[in-house]
C-alpha cells in the first residue's frame, strides 16, 4: 500500500456516508468511536502480559462463564466510547445481563443501539493467541427523546445498518459493513489509524477448510457427523480431504475462512441442546458479513438473519461462510435430522 495513496477508516466512512439517505452523519461518528475504542483495547492487549491485567476477575458473567480481566476492560471502554458519542441510545452486551440504556439527553435522542460482545475469545489471551470484538448496530424502534427499550435490542438481524469485528491477531484488523459490501482496515501503528487494506472483500464460493470443536464430535447432530466425515475423505477430484482448522475464537476462525474459504460450525450438542454461540451478539454480526461478501449463515436450516430473537442472550447452532459448503451441510442436517426439526416445531 503506496504511502501516498493511504485511506484511514475515518476517510473511507466520510467518503460512503452518501450511501446512508436516512443518515446525516450520525452513523459515522458512532463508527469512528468504535474504532478509538478499538485502538484502545487494542493497546491494552499488546501490553496484557506486561500489565496486571491477565487472568480471571473471579466473577461470572450472565453466560455463567468466568470472566476474564480484559473482558470487563473491553466492555467498559466500548460502553464508554459509545456513551460519549452521542449518537447512541443503549448497549446491549454479552457481559450483562441487562441492557445498558443511556439516560442522559444525548442518548436519549440517539437514532441507533449496538450490540457486542466486547472481547471474543478472551481465554485465548493469556497463551497469546488471537481474539476478537464484534459489534452490530440496529435503528431503534422507540420513538427518540424517550429511553430505549428491549425491543429496540430484539430485531432480527436482517435489520442491521451496520456489523464488524475486530480481530487482534499479527497485525490489527477491523472488517465492517454497512450493507454495500465487506472493507477490511488494518492498524497501523506508526499512524495510530485504521488504512483501507482490503477493500471490497469477496469470500470464495467454495473452500477447503472447515473449522469446528472435533472434541463434540460424538455429540452432533447425525448431519453434522456426516458433514465432518465427507470433509475428511480422500477424493482427488473435490481436493478432499480438506483441512481442519480451530483455533476456539469466533472472530479469528471466521476471519482466516472469510479470506481463504471455508466453513465455520457450531452445532447444537447433548451439553448444549440450543447452540452455545449467541444470536444477537455474535451470529447476527458475524451472518451480515459474511452475506454481504458473498456467503451464507444459517441455523442448519433457517437463514440466521430472519431469526426473531425472544431474548437478549438467546443461543442458536451456527454454520457460516462459503455458500456451496453452507448449503451441502444444510442439506446433510435436513435429511439425517429434518424429522427431529419437524417434531420440535
Amino acid at each position: 500500500m503506496s504511502s501516498y495513496n493511504i485511506t484511514t477508516l475515518n476517510d473511507f466512512i466520510i467518503q460512503r456516508q452518501k450511501e446512508f439517505t436516512y443518515a446525516r452523519g450520525e452513523l459515522s461518528t458512532l463508527l469512528h468511536h468504535i474504532g478509538t475504542a478499538a485502538k484502545m483495547v487494542n493497546t491494552k492487549i499488546r501490553r496484557a502480559g506486561l500489565v496486571e491485567i491477565l487472568g480471571r476477575t473471579g466473577s461470572v458473567n450472565i453466560q455463567g462463564e468466568t470472566q476474564q480481566k480484559l473482558d470487563v476492560y473491553a466492555d467498559e471502554v466500548f460502553i464508554n466510547a459509545l456513551l460519549s458519542s452521542g449518537e447512541c441510545c443503549g448497549v446491549a452486551s454479552e457481559e450483562n445481563q441487562s441492557e445498558v440504556i443511556f439516560t442522559d439527553a444525548f442518548g436519549r435522542d440517539g437514532k441507533y443501539v449496538v450490540c457486542m460482545d466486547p472481547l471474543d475469545g478472551s481465554s485465548n489471551i493469556d497463551v497469546n493467541v488471537s481474539v476478537g470484538s464484534i459489534f452490530s448496530i440496529y435503528r431503534r424502534v422507540t420513538p427518540r427523546g424517550q429511553k430505549a427499550a428491549k425491543e429496540d435490542f430484539l430485531q432480527p438481524g436482517s435489520r442491521q445498518v451496520a456489523a464488524g469485528y475486530v480481530i487482534y491477531g499479527s497485525s490489527t484488523m477491523l472488517v465492517y459493513t454497512t450493507g454495500c459490501g465487506v472493507n477490511g482496515f488494518t492498524l497501523d501503528p506508526a499512524m495510530g489509524e485504521f488504512c483501507l487494506s482490503h477493500p471490497a472483500i469477496k469470500t470464495p464460493v467454495d473452500g477447503k477448510i472447515y473449522s469446528v470443536n472435533e472434541g463434540n464430535y460424538i455429540k452432533f447432530p447425525e448431519g453434522v457427523k456426516r458433514y465432518i466425515k465427507y470433509c475428511q475423505e480422500r477424493d482427488t477430484e473435490t481436493s478432499r480431504p480438506y483441512t481442519s482448522r480451530y483455533i476456539g475464537s469466533l472472530v479469528s476462525d471466521f476471519h482466516r475462512n472469510l479470506l481463504k474459504g471455508g466453513i465455520f460450525l457450531y452445532p447444537e450438542n447433548e451439553s448444549a441442546p440450543s447452540g452455545k454461540l449467541r444470536l444477537i451478539y455474535e451470529c447476527n454480526p458475524i451472518s451480515f458479513i459474511a452475506e454481504q461478501a458473498g456467503g451464507m449463515a444459517t441455523d442448519g436450516y433457517d437463514r440466521i438473519l430472519e431469526v426473531d430473537p425472544r431474548t437478549l442472550h438467546e443461543r442458536s447452532p451456527f454454520y457460516v461462510g462459503s455458500a456451496n459448503m453452507v448449503k451441502q451441510v444444510g442439506g446433510l442436517i435436513l435429511q439425517y435430522n429434518g424429522q427431529e426439526r419437524e417434531r420440535e416445531v
